[in-house]
């Protein structure tokens, strides 16, 4: 009984680590989401691990709660097996509205900006789009 007590005590609490890190909103048709795209180049490294564990982390702590969800892809392969992938990561940022992501940015872009070269030498790609369809 006790083991059963402890196993959901601790099932909740890394639950709600998790939703919390994590910022799980449900995306919805009108959000606007925030790509980051860092090309796959030659001579160029990413820290994946850091990237994950620290700098998303790191952003959703600065935007609070305008940030409504973010989502990190690591770039596998290209159209076939034998290309490699156009980007080696890409990040996603969610906002109800674009001047939600604007106000957030220019109170805490030079925080952000200056994590960058923490786990990469790879200048972004940013693409702001607006959610037609998900």
């Amino acid at each position: 009984m006790k083991s059963k007590i402890l196993f959901s005590f601790l099932l909740v609490l890394t639950m709600s680590h998790v939703n919390a890190q994590e910022k799980t909103v449900p995306v919805e048709k009108g959000m606007v989401k925030v790509a980051i795209l860092y090309p796959n180049e030659a001579d160029k490294t990413f820290d994946m691990e850091y990237y994950a564990n620290k700098h998303m982390p790191l952003v959703a702590d600065l935007f609070g709660n305008l940030l409504k969800h973010y989502a990190v892809d690591k770039g596998v392969s290209g159209r076939t097996p034998e290309d490699s992938a156009p980007y080696v990561a890409i990040g996603y940022l969610y906002f109800d509205k674009l001047s939600d992501y604007q106000n957030a940015f220019k109170i805490n872009g030079e925080k952000i900006l200056s994590d960058i070269p923490n786990y990469t030498n790879i200048k972004p790609v940013v693409q702001i789009s607006e959610i037609i369809q998900h």
